[in-house]
């Protein structure tokens, strides 16, 4: 990617986006939000009222700190500008406080810690390749990259509906992912291991991180056929980047090393007895895995090969998070889980190592290896597809083949965000968020790669559309059913499926893209 040339009336047109959209969450603020709201308001009167050793054992309410301690300290930061909106908000015992001034305080701190998002935004729009032909402002690349990141869907409702911090994360690692393609990349490196002490989720694009660090900086020079010169490895590169990893560590866990508290850490930050799915299935692998399983179960029972009474009663289509044995289908492990995954980011990590490709090839192995934790992580969260498809924006507006699978990934990624709003006067803002963003997506990549014919075939088309279908039934049809009291679990298995399908998918055509890619190899002089 080239980095394009900043004109002077830029600046305006992006202020004026980041403007638009900032008043957008503002009005979002009287909404709906999830019990992630009081987790936040929790975690306010923990590290505002306790001290640092008591941060990670305070369990008065069920809603523990499990994050980093750079976010417990993000955390801290806030609470002593909320004790000048509500102090009541930052006393622990007040489980599920929502005053009037503690809704307005938390929205407003999402909005403008998002600041950080809207400055990385800016600095990857400066990384694109600006210089595709278009005489209107709104067909060119920096243009439709800011509006896909900045007005992306999934990000709005999950932040400033349903509520979370996650602006002020994706801004970290995409200015990180910037910083890397100006080759800065102690800079980079830096950000990313601020933003893995921020939220330890991150740590599932960490191989693309190591492996393009130590490829593509500590050695300095390639053969004249593409291949590696050992001899160019610098000692002083990875000592660098070794300090910045040991440095950011230590500052983040080292207060908890001296007190003798890391395994209390660790075990609040990897829960693994939560079980194999969160109570919402994440449309990945493990989301047709437990279909598959259920379906044979009801199969099992109807033609009396199973016996009801030797099956497990609990479901996990009924909100239950904990361990959870399967019926017919071997029971997954964390450790099995941890295999998958490992075997399954392994090509994208080969190709970043014997394929270089620069930031490009590093932007592509990120998404993958996010894609593929996506796919066989243990207890994934639906909102972490996120983590693949804004990254996935910056190639989108490059390519023909990625803007394709850009809108397959999207439009079904976004729809499997769709049970998260579940309230009745949310349901028209999700849909037409949905509609207003989908409808830009497919409209201006359409125009950007009009020469280059359809993004999409006629099976990936009709894939999509039936999403309109499914959300009729599960939001209008089903409740007017019988079935609605007997299996409530439906809707949220339907388009658990439906929407891994479509994940699934775009995963293996974005793998077999980068497989069968052709390399251009630059040369480094010696």
């Amino acid at each position: 990617m080239a980095a394009a040339a900043a004109g002077g009336s830029g600046g305006c047109w992006f202020l004026a986006l980041a403007l638009g959209v900032s008043l957008l969450k503002c009005l979002l603020i009287p909404t709906y939000h999830s019990t992630d709201f009081e987790v936040h308001r929790n975690w306010l009167a923990i590290t505002h009222n306790l001290p640092v050793s008591e941060w990670y054992y305070e369990a008065t309410s069920e809603w523990t700190l499990d994050y980093p301690p750079f976010f417990a300290w993000f955390e801290y930061a806030l609470s002593h500008v909320a004790k000048y909106f509500d102090q009541e908000m930052l006393v622990i015992q007040n489980l599920n406080y929502s005053s009037h001034a503690t809704v307005f305080f938390q929205r407003l701190s999402v909005i403008f810690t998002d600041i950080l998002f809207v400055y990385a935004a800016r600095e990857c729009c400066r990384c694109v390749n600006g210089k595709r032909p278009g005489k209107e402002l709104l067909e060119k690349p920096m243009f439709v990259l800011a509006v896909l990141l900045l007005w992306n869907f999934g990000l709005l409702i999950v932040d400033h509906i349903h509520f979370q911090y996650n602006g002020f994360l994706f801004g970290l690692m995409l200015l990180s992912v910037a910083r890397l393609f100006q080759k800065r990349h102690l800079e980079g490196a830096l950000l990313f291991a601020v933003l893995l002490h921020f939220k330890h989720i991150y740590i599932y694009v960490a191989p693309a991180y190591c492996v393009y660090l130590l490829r593509s900086y500590c050695f300095t020079a390639n053969k004249a056929d593409g291949s590696l010169k050992w001899s160019s490895f610098s000692f002083l590169r990875i000592t660098l980047l070794g300090l910045i990893v040991c440095l950011v560590s230590a500052l983040s866990l080292g207060p908890f090393a001296v007190l003798g508290q890391l395994p209390q850490v660790i075990s609040r930050l990897f829960p693994f007895k939560r079980g194999l799915c969160h109570a919402y299935w994440a449309p990945n692998f493990w989301a047709l895995y437990n279909a598959v399983d259920k379906t044979l179960a009801v199969v099992g029972i109807k033609y009396k090969f199973l016996d009801p009474e030797k099956i497990p009663k609990a479901s996990m289509t009924g909100g239950l998070v904990q361990e959870f044995q399967h019926t017919v289908l071997p029971s997954v492990t964390p450790l099995a889980t941890l295999i998958c995954t490992f075997i399954s980011i392994l090509p994208s990590v080969f190709c970043l190592w014997f394929k270089p490709q620069g930031p490009r090839g590093f932007l592509q192995c990120l998404i993958l290896c996010a894609l593929s934790s996506f796919m066989f992580g243990w207890h994934v969260h639906e909102k972490a597809i996120l983590l693949a498809i804004l990254p996935l924006s910056l190639l989108s507006v490059e390519s023909p083949k990625h803007a394709g699978i850009y809108l397959i990934l999207t439009t079904t990624g976004h729809f499997s965000l769709f049970p998260l709003l579940f309230t009745p006067p949310e349901i028209t803002t999700k849909i037409l968020l949905m509609l207003l963003f989908t409808v830009y997506s497919f409209s201006s990549l359409r125009a950007l790669f009009r020469k280059e014919g359809p993004l999409l075939n006629w099976l990936e088309t009709i894939y999509l559309i039936e999403l309109v279908p499914l959300e009729i039934f599960c939001e209008i049809v089903f409740p007017l059913t019988p079935w609605k009291l007997k299996f409530p679990f439906i809707p949220l298995l339907l388009t658990s499926v439906y929407c891994a399908l479509g994940i699934t998918y775009a995963w293996l055509k974005l793998y077999v893209s980068v497989l069968t890619e052709s390399v251009t190899v630059r040369q480094k002089a010696e």
